[in-house]
């Protein structure tokens, strides 16, 4: 049996998944978490074969607990299930250390063929995803959110929410200092002064609708 830990904040979309995990009669979801911190705490005590993750949750977020999971564990298979189709979201999340993006548009389609090409080591991009991907390699303008890490891509994210310098802090686990240095760089790397400018800069990549 292939063993699954589900991580998303809405019991109704694990329950979801499990009923379709449940139709292949080879996966056996062993764990289920609510948020990316239970996640990592749950995932040494299971060592799932594979971990499907969301990345909008309370707290630090799946591609925080992407990248602290691989940190620790750096031979676990992540597949990213996610509400975003947008590539800058699968380009980052792949960064982090994911090993698939699976839009839920595509789960009942796409889910067990993703599992099996992410166990095997190889990466899956779902239909939609790979097809924005395509769209923006073609695009000749420069994707800016590139040059972000997932850690920067996640804090910018943070920032457009308008959550304090204080309050993301205390959700990343990391000083106030640090989050300061780093909205500093992201600033420098983006090239924008302030919170306007951040907002133009997420409409016209797509992160935010105008």
């Amino acid at each position: 049996m292939i063993t699954v830990m589900l991580v998303d904040d809405h019991a109704f979309v694990r329950s979801g998944i499990r009923r379709l995990l449940d139709q292949e009669g080879k996966v056996s979801v062993v764990a289920e978490a609510e948020s990316a911190e239970r996640a990592y705490q749950l995932f040494g005590e299971y060592l799932p074969d594979i971990t499907i993750m969301d990345l909008n949750m309370p707290g630090m977020g799946g591609m925080e607990g992407i990248k602290r999971i691989i940190a620790r564990y750096p031979t676990a298979k992540i597949l990213v299930l996610s509400m975003h189709e947008n590539a800058i979201f699968a380009s980052q999340a792949l960064k982090a250390g994911a090993k698939g993006y699976l839009a839920k548009s595509g789960l009942a389609e796409e889910l067990p063929n993703a599992i099996d090409w992410v166990l095997t080591g190889q990466t899956y991009l779902g239909k939609e995803v790979a097809q924005s991907i395509a769209t923006h390699a073609h695009e000749p303008k420069h994707d800016p959110m590139q040059v972000l890490s997932p850690r920067e891509f996640e804090i910018f994210r943070m920032l457009l929410d308008g959550a304090e310098l204080g309050k993301i802090a205390t959700t990343l686990n990391i000083s106030m200092k640090t989050v300061a240095n780093y909205q500093t760089g992201i600033k420098q790397k983006l090239g924008v002064s302030g919170p306007v400018e951040m907002v133009r800069l997420a409409i016209r990549c797509g992160l935010i609708e105008g």
